[in-house]
């Protein structure tokens, strides 16, 4: 690792920026963004730990499914970071960083049943969505219109997402219990 620093701005700052947006009013908005990227990176670790231990007759599906889910919450992490950063913030980025500003908890390293699993990917995924609508209020109250109308957007893919999973969830199947039971 290279040895020699040279900050350019440090964690945990807003300076001033091209938007136009007051940096009192900026650091509020990048305090929530903060905290939605990191909930974001804990969902993503999550789904994908789920993405790789999924069995069961449904695997395929569900593995293809859950690929999908921590592919958009990667892509909506990203498009969070660069809007921070637009707005004169710093993005978290170390994996310390985001476990210490997340306000969701992942589950342990233990592997669960995949009904469970997603179980816990929901109810993530509510306090996220929650999140994103007080999110949303704060940032358009500021008079940020951009990042209001991208947290709505991520919004209603997380939705969307979350209400598939509870179809995942219900009683309905085609697959037969077992003749041991």
């Amino acid at each position: 690792m290279n040895t020699q620093k040279t900050t350019r701005q440090a964690a945990e700052t807003v300076e001033a920026n091209a938007l136009r947006l007051d940096t009192e009013k900026a650091e509020q908005i990048v305090d929530a963004l903060n905290t939605d990227l990191a909930d974001a990176y804990v969902l993503y670790h999550q789904l994908h730990k789920h993405h790789w231990n999924v069995e069961g007759a449904e695997f395929l599906e569900v593995h293809v499914f859950l690929q999908e889910v921590y592919e958009d919450v990667e892509a909506a992490a990203d498009e969070l970071a660069e809007r921070l950063q637009a707005l004169g913030g710093v993005p978290h980025a170390s994996m310390t960083a985001l476990v210490n500003n997340a306000t969701v908890e992942a589950e342990d390293e233990d592997v669960y049943d995949i009904r469970t699993s997603l179980a816990n990917d929901l109810d993530m995924m509510g306090d996220m969505i929650e999140s994103y609508r007080q999110h949303i209020e704060l940032a358009e109250g500021l008079g940020d219109y951009a990042t209001g109308q991208i947290l709505r957007e991520q919004l209603e893919t997380l939705e969307e997402h979350a209400h598939h999973i509870e179809h995942y969830l219900e009683d309905d199947t085609l697959v037969l219990e077992s003749a041991t039971k």
